[in-house]
């Protein structure tokens, strides 16, 4: 049972201060570190075709592909930049980042805001005129908030596009919300700002409810709610928020063993550390293939080389990858490569090993789930240029590796 009464009130008061306190620093914080400590300087933008929000990105895109994470505010405040220098260093590694609010805004959000978000992300990197067209990981998508944003972003954390979930200083309040928790499939990690953080006694409430099996990782720093999101690079939650994201959105192991295991990077240090169902994966690459830099109107080149198509017939090839196993389960990946005709559309036939059976897909649409399974496109990536990629990806249960996977027009 949550103690409803105290936090409930507690926190409402926390959004209404947040708020505030967001409105004050956000616009120029006295400690800025400008770019992040990343190896893609980064900086903020707006789009007319998302407005309200603020969209966070390396000034020179880098070669990769770069996965997304959307983000909802302290206090549910609709300043996008109330936490520019956590949201800036998380960039600077090259992720396209989306807060909540436009620049120095003002007002509340909602958690659709979210959704908007990665909805405009997929549609830009499908529009040929973009700068950010082929150039995200749409198969690799993170949705986090801090307090009332935190609540935001459990709310959408069953879209299946949302590969894993970061709460920060958050816990539901009401024991009625627990059907968000039951529904969970997707790794989630909790960062809270320990025992004086008055999010603290629900975060520790959802912690003990979280659905048996699902990979979780939960770290509690003794900083209080206000966390470190205005130090210099967000401080100790902002190096953490990035290796997280290193880990599962990029495949980076050595960024992973700071969450797994007994003696694991964050483990004996100031850090608090609980752990469930965590693994590393079998070491396998991400799907993000390299792109190469490109003017907005021209389409990046990718470096496949599909082999060409009989009879001028639209041929394509699909990659599968193991991205990350845990006892009983494993995200993969699939990076489908046009040929030489291009795509108007496209079915990938999945041979899952014995045991195996998919449980939620994304950026795809399934006909079955065990044995040989067929993927289709959705309808926002059907199309692909020559020599391009499309991908999506799944949660399964079982093991994953040994699938095969063979891809042709459609």
């Amino acid at each position: 049972m949550r103690t409803r009464t105290r936090i409930g009130t507690g926190l409402a008061t926390i959004v209404v201060s947040v708020a505030a306190i967001v409105l004050t620093i956000g616009a120029s914080p006295a400690d800025a570190a400008a770019g992040g400590s990343g190896p893609y300087p980064a900086d903020y933008e707006t789009s007319p075709s998302l407005s309200n929000h603020t969209i966070y990105r390396p000034s020179s895109l880098p070669a990769e592909r770069m996965p997304i994470f959307v983000w909802g505010n302290g206090g549910c405040a609709a300043n996008g930049t109330g936490q520019i220098n956590f949201l800036r260093e998380i960039s600077s590694y090259g992720f396209l980042v989306i807060a909540n609010g436009a620049p120095n805004g003002s007002g509340s959000t909602t958690s659709s805001m979210l959704t908007q978000s990665i909805d405009w992300a997929f549609a830009e990197n499908s529009r040929s005129s973009s700068k950010y067209y082929g150039r995200l990981d749409t198969s690799k998508v993170a949705v986090g908030g801090w307090s009332c944003g935190g609540l935001e972003a459990y709310a959408v954390s069953n879209d299946s596009r949302i590969t894993t979930t970061l709460i920060f200083s958050s816990g539901l309040l009401n024991d009625a919300d627990d059907y968000q928790l039951a529904r969970l499939t997707k790794p989630i990690a909790y960062f809270i700002g320990g025992p004086s953080d008055i999010a603290y006694p629900n975060a520790i409430d959802d912690w003990g409810k979280l659905p048996s099996g699902l990979p979780a990782f939960m770290g509690n720093l003794n900083v209080g709610h206000g966390g470190t999101y205005d130090q210099v690079n967000g401080g100790e939650f902002g190096r953490v928020a990035v290796l997280y994201l290193k880990w599962r959105l990029k495949g980076d192991l050595t960024a992973g063993a700071n969450f797994v295991g007994s003696d694991c990077g964050l483990c004996h240090t100031q850090w608090q550390v609980q752990q469930k169902n965590l693994t590393l994966g079998d070491g396998n690459p991400p799907t993000t293939p390299p792109v190469t830099p490109s003017s907005p109107s021209t389409p990046p080149s990718s470096p496949s080389t599909p082999p060409s198509s009989p009879s001028g017939t639209p041929g394509c090839t699909a990659a599968y990858t193991v991205q990350d196993q845990w006892p009983g389960g494993f995200v993969a990946g699939v990076v489908v490569t046009a040929g030489s005709a291009g795509l108007n559309g496209w079915r990938v036939t999945l041979t899952l090993p014995g045991g195996a059976a998919i449980a939620s897909v994304w950026n795809a649409v399934n006909t079955g789930t065990s044995g040989t399974v067929t993927l289709a496109n959705q309808s926002y990536n059907g199309q692909v240029a020559p020599g391009q990629t499309a991908s999506f990806g799944f949660q399964g249960t079982g093991t994953g590796a040994g699938a095969t996977a063979t891809c042709s027009a459609s």
